[in-house]
């Protein structure tokens, strides 16, 4: 392992027209690096529609020097106002890179407005759909939004770059990425971005069981247990679950009103629309929801069993035949074999690649940190 500097750098850097001290650690960085260019997917996801899903740029192909960057800005807390928080602190990879929190806490103790998304697969989100509201049309664009969130992290971008300009692993870092040592937003938004795309993780017990049935799609899946089949059989069958969480990567195409409430009081996108999410690794990404007001996949099940509420904008996809919102009113056993089948879609190993790891971690922790 090859240690940039064995000492915490000390600096003091003006912000907003006053001064703030400074905590920050060195990364521990393998002399060879990760391979983050070869991450794929099983060969059954190499399909046209997961293909076009993939809004990596032209211009911003995911490189090893690229992600490794942006693994160690991801997770240093120089870029935050204070040095207290870092993109890490409230997209964690135990939790599949979202915050076990429903509303994640910025830097100065204030509560952000919603619960941060899990990043795992955001590389098969389509463009203009990020964040709850899908206000960013590129990931590139989402990378710096955190950053200079006056309640999540407070900097401004010339302030962070000169700050990172002035660290002494950073020059480096850059130039190995990107050709020459100069600090950008700009490249700090691209490196971020590529460390982001690199997290897909498709070891799970559903992608086994789809690459052992080749192009064919079986169900029964011979990979599956008969519970977890039942819960196949019932998100694809009478539970209708994949007229939203459609195709492999089980996440939508449009942001729609699942029926939380009959009266908005968000209005994400408008109407109480919000993304719909990909259901991978949704074992580890509690609590759900915009405003992480479930804390289980059971409470979600029950939400879409008997939960749902009329109000103007309810999506089409919520009304049953009655007019009313759709009740299907699932049995114990029905919604504990929903539960069942969804956790085969989690990729455990997320938790631990070391790919996707606090390269600051080895360290004594910053103080008033939070990684």
């Amino acid at each position: 392992m090859l240690r940039l500097a064995s000492l915490l750098l000390f600096s003091l850097v003006a912000v907003g027209g006053t001064f703030a001290a400074r905590i920050g650690g060195t990364p521990t960085l393998p002399e060879t690096p990760y391979d983050y260019e070869g991450v794929g997917l099983p060969a059954y996801l190499d399909t046209y529609v997961i293909r076009h899903a993939d809004n990596t740029p032209a211009d911003n192909p995911i490189t090893n020097a690229g992600a490794t960057l942006g693994r160690v800005l991801f997770y240093d807390v120089r870029l935050s106002q204070n040095g207290s928080v870092s993109c890490a602190s409230c997209h964690r990879q135990a939790n599949g890179f979202a915050d076990p929190r429903p509303r994640s806490v910025g830097f100065g103790g204030e509560h952000t407005d919603r619960n941060s998304m899990a990043l795992a697969f955001a590389r098969y989100d389509r463009n203009e759909e990020f964040f709850w509201d899908e206000r960013a049309r590129t990931l590139e664009a989402l990378a710096l939004e955190p950053i200079q969130n006056p309640v999540e992290m407070g900097m401004t971008l010339e302030g962070l770059t000169a700050l990172l300009s002035d660290t002494e692993f950073y020059p480096a870092l850059f130039a190995d990425a990107f050709g020459t040592p100069e600090v950008t937003s700009d490249r700090v938004a691209r490196a971020l971005s590529q460390f982001i795309r690199s997290i897909v993780p498709s070891n799970t017990r559903y992608d086994a069981a789809r690459q052992a049935e080749g192009a064919r799609i079986a169900r029964p899946l011979a990979g599956l247990t008969p519970q977890e089949n039942e819960g196949l059989q019932l998100f694809f069958g009478r539970g209708q679950c994949n007229l939203c969480h459609s195709s492999d990567l089980f996440a939508g195409t449009n942001a729609l009103n699942n029926g939380l409430d009959s009266t908005v009081t968000d209005p994400g996108r408008s109407g109480g629309r919000f993304k719909v999410v990909s259901l991978r690794n949704i074992g580890l990404t509690a609590p759900y929801m915009h405003d992480g007001r479930f804390q289980t996949l059971e409470d979600v099940v029950e939400h879409y069993s008997t939960g749902i509420r009329l109000g103007p904008h309810l999506d089409a996809r919520m009304f049953g035949l009655d007019g009313g919102a759709i009740r299907f009113n699932f049995s114990a056993d029905e919604r504990a074999a929903l539960v069942a089948f969804l956790h085969t879609l989690t990729d455990t190993t997320l938790a631990t690649d070391p790919r996707w790891s606090d390269p600051f971690a080895a360290q004594a922790p910053t103080p008033g940190a939070s990684r």
